[in-house]
C-alpha cells in the first residue's frame, strides 16, 4: 500500500488517530487530536481522490489556529524520516514558512538525501517561502489554468495543479495550500503504479504530465 504523509492539521473521521502523531513547539511528540482546523481532512480528502488505495498517515503541526514553527514541522519529518522502509513514499506540506531556519532545512536536506519525495507550498508569485525553497523539495502552487487531472510547470521545481478558488473556500484552503495537495496527489498515483521514486524522479515524472509551461498570464484590456 502506498503511504503518503500529511504534514497539517491532523487526522479526520477517515483516519485513525492511533496512527497519527501532533508535535509540539519542544519536538516532543504526543497522540493527535482530532483535526480541528479542517484543513488536514481537506489535504487528506484530496490524496485520496487521486490515489484511493493511499494509506494517509498524519502529523499534527496546526493546533487550533493555521500556525505553526519550524520546530515543529522539523520534528515531524524527523517521524517520517525514523520510519525507514515504512517511511511514506510522499510527504505532503500543504503550509509554507516566511524564514529559512535550520532545524527544518536539515530535517528536509535529509530526508532528499535518503531519497523522499516532499512536496511543499509555496506561493505562484512573491517571495520564497519553506521548505518550498529548499533544494530537491517539490514547490507546489494552484494554477487557475488546471482542471482536476492537469499539471503545469512553472519553474525547475515549481508546478502548478487544479486547487480549489479561495473565495469559495474555508479560509486557507484555496490556491496554493490545495495546489499542493493536488501535486502530491498526482506524485501518489503515479508511484501507486510505477513504484517508489525519488526527488529527480518525481519531478520528471510531473514535468512529463504537464500540459502548461510558464507563469499563469493576466491580460488586461485598455
Amino acid at each position: 500500500m502506498l503511504r503518503v504523509g500529511v504534514i497539517d492539521s491532523g487526522p479526520g473521521p477517515e483516519d485513525p488517530a492511533e496512527d497519527a502523531r501532533a508535535f509540539m513547539a519542544d519536538g516532543s511528540a504526543i497522540p493527535a487530536r482530532p483535526d480541528r482546523l479542517g484543513h488536514g481532512t481537506a489535504v487528506a480528502a484530496i490524496i485520496r481522490r487521486a490515489c484511493p488505495g493511499a494509506a494517509v498517515i498524519h502529523a499534527q503541526v496546526f493546533d487550533d489556529r493555521p500556525v505553526t514553527s519550524a520546530l515543529r514541522v522539523a520534528a515531524a519529518l524527523r517521524w517520517f524520516a525514523a520510519m525507514d522502509e515504512a517511511r511514506p513514499e510522499v510527504i505532503c506540506m500543504s503550509l509554507g514558512l516566511s524564514a529559512d531556519r535550520a532545524p527544518l532545512r536539515r530535517a528536509c536536506e535529509a530526508l532528499v538525501a535518503g531519497g523522499a519525495v516532499l512536496v511543499a507550498a509555496h506561493p505562484a508569485r512573491g517571495a520564497p517561502c519553506f521548505p518550498a525553497a529548499y533544494p530537491g523539495v517539490i514547490a507546489a502552487t494552484g494554477d487557475a489554468r488546471c482542471g482536476w487531472d492537469d499539471l503545469s510547470q512553472l519553474g525547475p521545481a515549481l508546478f502548478g495543479a487544479w486547487c480549489n478558488s479561495p473565495e469559495h473556500s474555508p479560509p486557507g484552503m484555496g490556491g496554493a495550500s490545495l495546489g499542493a495537495a493536488r501535486v502530491a496527489g498526482h506524485l501518489a498515483a503515479i508511484m501507486a503504479g510505477a513504484g517508489r521514486l525519488d526527488g529527480p524522479a518525481a519531478i520528471a515524472a510531473l514535468a512529463a504530465r504537464a500540459i502548461h509551461h510558464g507563469p499563469e498570464r493576466k491580460c488586461g484590456h485598455g
